[in-house]
């Protein structure tokens, strides 16, 4: 384990960007993986492949270049690190940020599952408020720590392993028809 440990984080040094995004995808894929076979019960043989891809593909094109993009512009926004600063960075973080991505997060997973722009609505309506309020349960004291601890780097990173639950609950919302 600690060998891969190394050979990430001589990749992440090597080809930060491309590293963040594969992360992202891969980690988006294995929580709708955990969504359907725990949460929903599929089992292996009603296991939704093209969903999962679909849900990949959110992860490689819109949530690892938008959050990975996101921190370097709130690294920038709020210097510093420390326990002042990371609160900044929280807060903006998820009054600012947060609200609208994943607002775009449930759209283009609407989209991509063929709803219409009104059953796309529909759905926002109904899941979005719940999605949010779970946000909030569980981000802050992750964002606090990742913006104090972790190196800028990395934070997509450490945000993605927790997110695998996040991911799970959020393809499960997000495929909820």
């Amino acid at each position: 384990m600690a060998g891969l440990w190394r050979a990430y984080q001589a990749l992440m040094t090597k080809y930060p960007w491309t590293v963040q995004i594969v992360t992202a995808g891969s980690l988006v894929g294995v929580g709708d993986v955990i969504s359907q076979q725990l949460i929903e019960r599929r089992g292996l043989a009603h296991h939704n492949v093209r969903r999962t891809a679909k849900m990949m593909s959110i992860g490689f094109f819109f949530v690892g270049p938008v959050i990975g993009t996101w921190y370097k512009v709130l690294d920038r926004l709020v210097v510093g690190g420390t326990k002042s600063a990371a609160m900044k960075k929280m807060l903006v973080d998820q009054l600012c940020f947060a609200p609208g991505f994943l607002g775009a997060f449930l759209s283009i997973s609407g989209a991509l599952n063929g709803l219409t722009v009104e059953e796309n609505i529909g759905k926002l309506k109904r899941d979005y408020t719940d999605a949010l309020i779970s946000n909030y349960y569980l981000w802050p004291p992750v964002q606090i720590a990742n913006f104090y601890f972790i190196p800028l780097h990395h934070r997509l990173a450490v945000v993605q392993v927790v997110a695998v639950g996040w991911n799970s609950y959020l393809t499960w919302k997000a495929n909820k028809m």
